[in-house]
């Protein structure tokens, strides 16, 4: 249960000033109704609310899996670039939400949105060992013995230029210069890395699978509405 005053600030109606105001001036109903009481408590999830016609959507957990273009950071805001959540439009654009797992200005792929800082927990801990898919291209035509090397256990810098040991799970070279790597891990630039320390340069890096979830058909900015059993 929530105060109504709450809830509309938390969904980005105002301040509590201004949601107070709101609700005073009728422009609020709940389950038809007009409600005048600031403090109405209701639960969002059954209770169906209305400001200025438009309803909101309230589920106990949103998870949005999401497509992201080149050129858009994965974060909520930033003064300089465009973010990921400016792609979020109705119903969902009154939500903040959390992201899981992150990838760089310039790749793409698939990212998790989600309400519950439990979820982004169990797919970013490394403890979980949720597996993640990248599809790669490299600046130059892949030797696929260079390629298994990167079964093996290989040495390469964290974002804090400290040496670490990591591995592909599975790795595939798919074309001349195009490969897909299996990691159950999430450093800085780890892909990037990893290929740079066998010779090979990244010019593109995609993400297309996070746990059991496969990025599909999903456009670039496309984004669907999934439960936490899509994904672990």
């Amino acid at each position: 249960m929530i105060r109504l005053d709450r809830l509309l600030v938390n969904m980005k109606f105002g301040s509590r000033k201004e949601v107070q105001d709101l609700i005073k001036s009728g422009a609020v109903l709940v389950d038809g109704k007009v409600e005048l009481k600031k403090d109405r408590k209701l639960n969002p999830a059954l209770n169906k609310v209305v400001v200025f016609d438009e309803e909101l959507y309230y589920q106990d957990e949103i998870i949005l899996a999401i497509n992201k273009p080149i050129g858009y950071l994965s974060a909520n805001v930033d003064a300089f670039h465009s973010v990921v959540v400016d792609l979020i439009g109705a119903p969902y654009h009154r939500i903040d939400f959390k992201i899981a797992g992150r990838l760089d200005l310039d790749s793409e792929g698939l990212l998790i949105l989600t309400t519950s800082g439990k979820t982004v927990h169990d797919i970013t801990n490394p403890n979980k060992k949720i597996i993640k898919t990248y599809d790669v291209t490299t600046e130059e035509i892949i030797d696929e013995e260079m390629l298994l090397r990167l079964l093996e256990p290989i040495r390469i810098l964290d974002g804090n230029s400290e040496p670490y040991l990591t591995k592909a799970l599975n790795i595939s070279k798919t074309s001349e210069n195009t490969a897909l790597i299996s990691l159950d891990e999430g450093k800085f630039h780890q892909v990037k890395r990893m290929f740079r320390a066998i010779g090979y340069e990244v010019i593109s890096l995609k993400r297309i699978q996070i746990g059991k979830y496969h990025l599909g058909n999903l456009e670039p900015g496309e984004y669907v509405e999934i439960k936490k059993d899509d994904i672990l």
